[in-house]
């Protein structure tokens, strides 16, 4: 394992099973340490997505939720270190499905209680592939100045009292996350601080030992001396006093083996951790304090002793000029929370919502950052506008010319459709002209102007999978579901729809590619085959057309595809476009001054 530093101050993480405490102790520390970038990229919160709130610094973030590890992963690459705060239950199971992604170098997991036979696996993975395991049952670690997991080295205020906000000379790894904190505190009041901290964790079969970091701290220029805090039970020291007779490490170790208390019972003691358990006199404190001392390990007389031991050789080191005196800083204050601070300049208080789409702070209002003023300057139209607030991008000009025609296509279809009768009618009643717009969108269905997204989603799925027209109707038949895009009460194969055939042709001319309103027209040839009215309808033009404005632009991932239609964006056009002749009809009803509508009797069948 060896090599060098896990962390530095660019190093990201992915979080796993969302904890707020946690991720918030990370970035308030990153916020300390002046870095410019929040350490936790994303959190993998399973089966949910999405964005959650936290603070950094004085400034309110969204940090992305992803629903696996895979996503995550794909989603942040750079991001190589996975924090597992998943239970016992579930922790093997995610840690090596993050240990088997490219882009994770270091996984932590927190967890105690892993099954020993689930460590060993994980253990005898990330070896093979030179990952770094630290834990299980661990708090995690800390880079001084630039990174840390988790809750490692607890509060803001311990963290200052220790001078963890900037890095020191010193190495520290220990089997005791709550004995690192206490370490912490003890190294920074005799020698400049910590550069780097390992829990390893206090399980019988650690991901990484003991000599594991003291090997990779031995070959950190930072790193001037190293302290070792293990415990009685088990045999990782031994592999320290190994690498120390075997002239493995240059720089001087402090060590001290804690449970030295155990002999004083008279049967065998179980402390804490899984691990701190003798089986033995080869694995009680006094024989590995014995055998570190005897390898060259500096080991005091008692714990009592540490503090001065640590201290004589630090400053034994800045005597002979190894140690060159850190420069203090004054790390920054934590703005405090709003239930604990009300005094101004130190409150903060979450935000209720998320935008990304637009911004209205600065002079003037800009659409997903682009200003007001170069929408106007640069003559955009309302399709580019749309591109802007719907798809959070500009889109080439053919694009948004297409979404402009589908509006003026489709602001209307007369009086008679459903929509423009519900307007029309609740115009006549009286009612303003929010309440007759509403009244006609809410006719906007499945049977009504609603197929454009359904059309779009089974066009995909079939032409996706390789259906051939006579597989996907027959196939949809079989179901009950009526193909959406294909059927009119109007129009025929002699009698095509002019908005249809006027889609294509704007299509055919400026798309790259055409290939799902291509399937479209197959399928619509086999659906003429079964009956005359069985045409290609608006809706599903539509449909399959923005699925090639889409795939087609080169400005769109798959899944971002699959998640515009599956949102419905392509029926929010329908019901933008329609919207405008539902306006039109109640304006015309109210300047005509109609009166109350009231339907005929001869036009109703009375029946029992």
């Amino acid at each position: 394992m060896a090599t060098g530093q896990l962390f530095s101050k660019t190093t990201q993480a992915l979080f796993y099973n969302y904890k707020q405490l946690p991720i918030q102790r990370m970035l308030d520390f990153d916020f300390l340490c002046g870095r410019e970038t929040p350490s936790v990229a994303g959190i993998i919160n399973p089966g949910s997505d999405g964005f959650q709130k936290l603070f950094f610094g004085q400034e309110e973030i969204a940090i992305p939720v992803h629903p696996t590890i895979e996503a995550a992963c794909n989603a942040h690459p750079t991001a190589d270190v996975f924090i597992n705060f998943a239970s016992f239950r579930s922790a093997a199971a995610s840690s090596m499905s993050a240990l088997k992604q490219p882009t994770i170098r270091v996984v932590a997991i927190i967890a105690e209680g892993v099954p020993e036979s689930d460590a060993k696996q994980l253990i005898s993975y990330a070896r093979a592939n030179n990952k770094v395991i630290i834990g299980p049952a661990t708090v995690g670690g800390i880079q001084a100045g630039a990174f840390k997991i988790g809750d490692t080295a607890g509060t803001i205020d311990n963290i200052i009292q220790c001078k963890l906000y900037r890095p020191g000379s010193v190495g520290f790894v220990s089997k005791s996350g709550g004995m690192s904190n206490e370490l912490y505190n003890t190294i920074a009041r005799v020698t400049d601080g910590i550069y780097e901290g390992i829990a390893i964790g206090g399980d019988v079969f650690p991901g990484s030992t003991l000599s594991d970091h003291i090997l990779r701290f031995n070959n950190i220029p930072q790193v001037k001396m190293m302290v070792v805090l293990g415990e009685l039970g088990g045999k990782d020291e031994y592999s320290l006093v190994e690498a120390l007779k075997q002239g493995k490490v240059q720089k001087p170790v402090v060590a001290w083996v804690s449970g030295t208390c155990a002999r004083l019972f008279k049967s065998e003691v179980q402390f804490g951790h899984a691990g701190a358990k003798s089986g033995g006199e080869l694995e009680s404190a006094q024989a590995k304090n014995q055998a570190l001392r005897e390898a060259g390990a500096i080991v005091p007389t008692s714990y009592e002793a540490l503090e001065s031991a640590i201290k004589e050789t630090f400053d034994k080191l800045a005597e002979e000029g190894k140690i060159s005196p850190v420069t203090e800083i004054t790390p920054p204050p934590i703005p405090e929370d709003l239930k604990t601070a009300i005094k101004s300049g130190k409150v903060r208080a979450p935000t209720h919502i998320i935008s990304t789409i637009s911004d209205d702070r600065g002079e003037e209002p800009c659409y997903a950052g682009v200003p007001m003023s170069t929408i106007i300057e640069q003559g955009y139209g309302v399709g580019d506008v749309i591109s802007l607030l719907w798809f959070k991008r500009s889109l080439p000009r053919y694009c948004t010319q297409f979404i402009e025609i589908c509006i003026m296509l489709c602001a209307d279809h007369g009086p008679c459709v459903s929509g423009a009768h519900n307007s029309i009618v609740t115009a006549r009643a009286g009612k303003d002209l929010v309440s007759s717009l509403v009244s006609g969108l809410l006719t906007i269905g499945p049977r009504f102007g609603g197929a454009i997204d359904d059309a779009a989603r089974y066009f995909k799925d079939a032409y996706d999978r390789g259906l051939t027209p006579y597989e996907f109707v027959e196939g949809m038949k079989k179901k009950g579901i009526r193909v959406p895009g294909i059927g009119h009460r109007i129009k025929s194969r002699d009698n095509r729809d002019k908005r249809v055939q006027l889609l294509q042709k704007y299509a055919h001319t400026h798309f790259p590619s055409v290939k799902y309103m291509e399937y479209a027209v197959q399928v619509e040839t086999y659906t003429l085959s079964k009956a005359n009215n069985l045409v290609l309808n608006v809706d599903g033009a539509i449909g399959s057309l923005f699925l090639d404005l889409l795939s087609g632009s080169g400005m769109f991932t798959k899944q971002e595809i699959d998640e515009i239609v599956e949102i419905g964006y392509l029926n929010g056009l329908f019901v933008l476009a329609r919207s405008i002749g539902l306006i039109g009809h109640t304006f015309d009803q109210k300047r005509l001054k109609q009166p109350l509508y009231r339907h005929p009797w001869e036009d109703v069948l009375y029946t029992k």
